[in-house]
């Protein structure tokens, strides 16, 4: 079951890794297929380095393993829950521990507007979640509701969140809302950073469409 989707989830684990996402065996990343209502995620506390496509796991849309040895990563409801109330517009979430999205997340501070490339997480900030303890429910209720109408929010003293129509825009979310996180983080040991305001990131909005091939 969902081969190619497996392949990806190996290797976008070491690119977790590799790019200072996260590090050990932190963080998870999953897939969905509308078509078949299944989910596959990594495993829970594998080594990305050493993790094959057998030891992938896929869930269907109540919980159940439907393939896989493995147990799936312990954070699969909050991975699942995106796919039971938003599969029409995410195919794939990323969770990473990232250095500078934690530190928001630790302070429980959102990302405000300070560089106009927040609008790839689909508003005018990051906002940070509500604390539940790791792998419970509560917490992808509350990762849930911060990132509504968004692609990426902060987990309360752990980590980022983010989603998208493909693992590579997930990935790409939670690349540049770390790159930004240290932005903001940076500018705010010399004062008050300077924050875009509504009329500047409407204008952001209207023109992404356009950008890029």
């Amino acid at each position: 079951m969902m081969d190619t989707e497996k392949v990806q989830l190996v290797e976008y684990g070491k690119k977790l890794i590799s790019t200072g996402l996260t590090a050990g065996t932190g963080g998870n990343i999953s897939m969905y297929d509308p078509e078949s209502q299944l989910m596959a995620i990594t495993p829970s506390g594998i080594d990305y380095f050493e993790m094959t496509v057998e030891d992938i796991v896929v869930l269907d849309l109540e919980g159940k393993v439907v393939e896989g040895a493995r147990k799936p990563s312990s954070e699969w409801q909050m991975h699942l829950i995106n796919y039971q109330r938003r599969g029409d517009e995410i195919r794939a979430v990323v969770h990473a521990h990232s250095t500078f999205s934690s530190i928001l997340a630790t302070c429980r501070k959102p990302l405000p507007a300070t560089n106009y490339m927040i609008a790839i997480a689909g508003g005018g900030d990051v906002r940070c979640s509500k604390y539940a303890t790791f792998g419970t429910e509560k917490l992808a209720e509350y990762a849930f509701e911060a990132m509504e109408n968004r692609y990426a929010c902060f987990l309360a003293n752990h980590g980022l969140l983010t989603c998208g129509s493909n693992l590579h825009d997930a990935f790409s979310v939670a690349s540049e809302i770390e790159r930004l996180a240290g932005l903001h983080v940076g500018a705010s040991l010399f004062g008050d950073p300077v924050i875009l305001d509504d009329a500047d990131m409407a204008e952001v909005h209207e023109r992404f469409p356009s950008y890029g091939q």
